[in-house]
């Protein structure tokens, strides 16, 4: 099917309003959407109105109904919350209240409704919609509103946006908020571990997520918490004595310290309730241990917005308002939303179904359809937390006799040490011998080699670098030594977590096979670099944390001119050739412009830019703020820019420079970064696994095929095993970036926010998509 390609410059929104609206609980990232839906509606020529209140400001009309400019939503997306507000709206659930609201939104000729909120909302929406037709009927009988209006304003379009910390919207890999509760849950349980570890204390944390357990899930796998207890997944009869056990083990291995994490929903196998209280009671009772207990409440709905949350809702904000220009009566209220790394369609009604779907099972006790309605994200996480938390005694483990090799390579990255504790432990479950090696490929030559125990790797998740140690050193110059040390340790499995080293490193070392058997076993890459620059995967461990770290410094930076007048800042990020840091950050940190190495650039557009930020400066946003990767061009430096930016500028406004340098690869990992290297690491081992089951003859293991040297990468909506070989063709070498990367396509978005004319490929969105069932078996395959 070769469609033509649709660009969105040919889609208008002349003589259409477009009607703004937060709803339900707020999330952090509401606002970065709203800012999307203004500008996005703005820069098509649509009008946009802001509905204060939610629904109670539908319906009181008046000043909470408001046109909005290209201004009003500047400095926004930083700020938590919802600057529009949020309320529960009684009368909009009766029928007075839909005639009152469509009277007040017919008046102002507002036919287009971005909603963002829960699926509360969202079904409020809908039922709204399919009234619509009658109200505009039974207003016309009352004379509020004449026959003309009635048929000019015929149909309604919505389409929703889910905004909600609970990640509970079926349909939607993440919503917006999400991240950013993660963040505000992890910086307290980091805290809560340094005080649990001076007192040998058991801290019991209770998270939100009164009918989801994803907070509670994905942030137990984030800090490798003893105990983690969600609605969708009760304990079995017994669970008491087991968890018990459990905690008692673990004092016994010299851990000073247990974190239990309970959601505020959670429920024992019987439907009844566990609080935190009543387990805190029982830790005390049964083995006598200090417990403490800490009940996050809204801390974990408050605070900025995380890099993740505010690309996603800017991204979302974009797609909402394609999909209304687009849409025709005949269209369902859809829900933007994503899936992987794609911007996805789907009917609204299909995706509140199917969440209703998940309760309904879990109130009938049936728990295993409820994780796998949840989805496979869902089912991931919980899988991977059962692997890694518990180890089973030595007697019940198999044992294979392989010995497996994990090392670090490159340069350091957040969330390596959560890699590796995966890797480990996953090795350890599967009957392996697990060995760690010291600094790289030289620290191998080296023979930095020993034997990694499950208890080893206890409280890596969230420590930032590299604790193994990692270097840049390639293997070639030191074939021999390796071979030795593979020989000698009878290494049957190589793992290599690194950056684009640790893919040269592999391309070094299959292209010796021919030379030395030793090399002749399974090899796996897991790519971690904050550059995010290796072909094979579209993202790659640690380039979440410098994101956060690089918005969080933008931040900072913007709220340094509040009080200066007309300034423009010039901040150089890392990144080696590729732009992702720069772009993204752009993008999440609201900035007028990016330069990259990927787009190439001349004097011209730098005049544009300056002439650009000229213009601004007349507005009433009187800063600038401008991202330059590190390469992006040689001879346009940063000192270069900013001293051009300072001449053209005089008079107009004043500059600033800031080389952002190895902050950017330093601090504790991200949530995102913690999760990812988790899981995929995990699939990496359990990859190695079956590749040793498969080349094991007579005795020994013998690989030496293409598919045994592989690069595990998450590619659009999949995590995909690909043999490096194959990579070759995809790569510049030179440059050490992909031949193609699909953020690229993100470019036009930051331009359009910062109101730049630009072209725009929408040819990937539009297409309405089901919600998918998947099987069981699809899981194993499955999204992060």
């Amino acid at each position: 099917m070769d469609h033509q390609p649709k660009f969105f410059e040919n889609l208008s929104g002349t003589g259409k309003a477009i009607g703004v609206l937060t709803s339900g609980g707020d999330a952090q990232g509401m606002n970065a959407a709203v800012r999307a839906v203004v500008r996005m509606g703005i820069y098509v020529k649509a009008k946009v109105y802001f509905v204060y209140e939610g629904y109670q400001g539908m319906v009181d009309g008046g000043d909470n109904i408001v046109e909005v400019s290209w201004e009003s939503v500047s400095s926004i997306l930083q700020v938590g919350g919802t600057v529009i507000g949020s309320a529960r709206c009684k009368s909009f659930r009766t029928r007075e209240g839909r005639l009152q609201a469509a009277c007040n939104l017919v008046q102002r000729g507002i036919t287009n409704l971005c909603v963002i909120g829960g699926d509360g909302s969202l079904t409020g929406a809908n039922l709204f919609r399919e009234e619509w037709s009658g109200l505009l009927e039974e207003l016309a009988q009352k004379g509020k509103i004449d026959e003309e209006a009635v048929k000019k304003y015929a149909y309604l379009n919505i389409v929703g946006m889910v905004g909600s910390i609970d990640n509970d919207f079926c349909g939607t890999d993440m919503t917006i908020g999400t991240d950013s509760a993660l963040h505000r849950i992890i910086e307290v349980v980091d805290a809560i571990m340094t005080t649990a570890q001076s007192h040998q204390r058991t801290f019991v944390l209770e998270v939100m997520g009164r009918h989801c357990g994803y907070l509670a899930l994905v942030s137990a796998l984030a800090c490798g918490a003893d105990w983690v207890f969600i609605p969708e997944y009760p304990p079995e009869e017994g669970w008491e004595d087991t968890m018990c056990v459990k905690l008692s083990e673990n004092r016994a291995r010299k851990k000073r310290l247990n974190i239990i994490i309970v959601a505020e929903g959670a429920i024992d196998c019987h439907n009844k309730p566990i609080t935190s209280e009543k387990v805190k009671d029982l830790v005390v009772q049964r083995l006598g241990f200090d417990t403490r207990v800490t009940i996050l409440g809204h801390v974990q709905r408050g605070g900025t917005p995380s890099a993740f949350d505010r690309i996603l809702a800017s991204r979302m904000g974009v797609e909402a308002v394609l999909a209304l220009l687009e849409a025709t009566p005949a269209t369902p209220a859809c829900v933007v939303s994503l899936s992987g790394n794609q911007a996805v369609r789907l009917p609204l009604m299909e995706c509140v179904q199917m969440t209703q779907e998940v309760q309904k099972a879990m109130d009938e006790g049936r728990f295993v359809e409820a994780v796998r309605l949840r989805g496979r994200s869902f089912e991931n996480n919980l899988n991977t937390y059962k692997l890694l938390s518990h180890k089973k005694p030595d007697a019940e483990l198999p044992k294979t006799n392989f010995n497996v090799a994990v090392l670090n390579v490159g340069a350091p990255a957040a969330g390596m040490n959560a890699a590796v504790r995966a890797a480990v432990r996953v090795g350890i479950t599967e009957g392996h011998k697990m060995f760690a090696v010291i600094d790289g490929f030289e620290g191998f030559a080296k023979g930095k080699i020993k034997e990694i125990s499950w208890g080893d790797v206890g409280g890596w998740t969230g420590q930032g670098g590299s604790i193994l140690g990692t270097k840049r050193t390639l293997p070639a110059k030191y074939l021999e030594k390796i071979a030795d040390q593979m020989r000698t340790n009878n290494i049957n499995a190589l793992m290599v977590i690194g950056g684009f080293e640790a893919y040269l490193g592999l391309l070094e070392l299959s292209a010796a096979r021919e030379k030395y058997d030793e090399f002749c076993v399974p090899m796996v890459m897991v790519p971690a670099t904050v550059s995010n620059n290796v072909p094979g995967s579209d993202f790659s461990i640690g380039a979440d944390t410098a994101l956060n770290t690089i918005t969080d410094t933008c931040d900072r930076i913007k709220q340094s001119a509040s009080g200066t007048k007309r300034r423009v800042f010039i901040i150089e990020t890392m990144g080696g050739f590729c732009g992702y840091l720069a772009n993204m950050g752009a993008l999440a940190a609201g900035a007028d412009a990016a330069y990259i190495f990927e787009e190439q650039f001349d004097i011209r557009e730098l005049q544009a830019n300056v002439e650009h930020l000229t213009e601004k400066m007349k507005t009433s946003i009187q800063r600038g703020l401008v991202l330059r990767n590190e390469n992006c061009n040689e001879n346009y430096t940063t000192d270069f820019i900013y001293q051009l930016y300072s001449e053209e500028g005089k008079g107009v406004f004043d500059c600033r420079k800031n080389v952002l340098g190895h902050m950017q690869q330093g601090g504790a990992p991200s949530p995102f970064d913690r999760n990812f290297g988790t899981k995929i690491s995990a699939k990496a081992m359990q990859w190695i696994s079956k590749k040793l089951k498969e080349t094991y003859r007579k005795g020994k293991v013998f690989a030496n095929t293409d598919d045994s040297v592989c690069l595990l990468g998450m590619r659009r909506r999949n995590l995909v095993f690909q043999p490096v070989a194959e990579l070759k063709t995809e790569t510049d070498f030179v440059h050490r970036i992909p031949k193609e990367q699909w953020w690229l396509k993100l470019r036009p978005l930051m331009k359009i926010l910062a109101k730049y004319k630009t072209s725009y490929d929408v040819s990937d969105s539009g297409q309405l998509e089901h919600v998918a069932m998947h099987s069981p078996k699809e899981a194993e395959t499955g999204a992060i």
